[in-house]
């Protein structure tokens, strides 16, 4: 064997090595909290992935939904003939609105479902889709937010996804993962596809 395969196995087992002890002291067993945040495209998309996952292994899953519109949603579309129940906002980007009111209170509404959700121990995965914009537009109060998250069932996992996650929930999270903008094709005029944007 070469000095370069014989360096390139020695690396190789010790990878293996620090990886099998990370996964010998991984013992404890819960529902995990995951935030998705950051201002690069595919957030949703992650926390959707999940959820398809979480169906795919047979999980209860939810999601609400807030900033979204009633228009066609295809993980929407292909979730909910899987059994997944969605709750949806429904009153489209707050800078189409522009009414403060009509929002908070849309926003509230979809958000004493997530209370239910988060208090049902029969759903393992949840998925709360654009809450950390109902945190910073101070539709929702992130105390609610956060009693609710702690008071969940202990093996419930939920995703958050958005923007600008406030600091408190980044700090109870799990798992943090940041988007981080490169290049966006709507940037250069380019038209959201379907199928594949949205």
């Amino acid at each position: 064997m070469s000095d370069k395969n014989e360096r390139h196995k020695a690396r190789q087992e010790k990878l293996k090595q620090a990886v099998d002890d990370k996964i010998a002291k991984a013992q404890t067993v819960k529902g995990l909290l995951i935030v998705i945040t950051g201002n690069g495209k595919g957030k949703s998309t992650s926390g959707f992935g999940t959820v398809a996952r979480g169906v795919g292994h047979g999980l209860k899953c939810a999601v609400a939904q807030f900033i979204k519109g009633n228009w066609e949603c295809g993980e929407r579309e292909l979730l909910t003939r899987n059994g997944v129940d969605f709750h949806v906002m429904g009153t489209g980007f707050t800078w189409n609105t522009q009414d403060r009111e009509s929002d908070t209170q849309a926003a509230e509404e979809i958000w004493l479902e997530c209370e239910k959700m988060l208090q049902d121990d029969t759903l393992e995965l949840v998925l709360l889709d654009e809450l950390t914009y109902m945190i910073t537009y101070d539709y929702v109060s992130l105390e609610r937010v956060i009693t609710a998250l702690n008071n969940r069932p202990p093996m419930q996992s939920v995703v958050i996804t958005g923007r600008a996650a406030h600091r408190e929930l980044i700090e109870l999270a799990d798992t943090v993962s940041e988007v981080r903008n490169v290049k966006h094709a709507f940037d250069s005029g380019v038209k959201a596809l379907k199928g594949v944007d949205w």
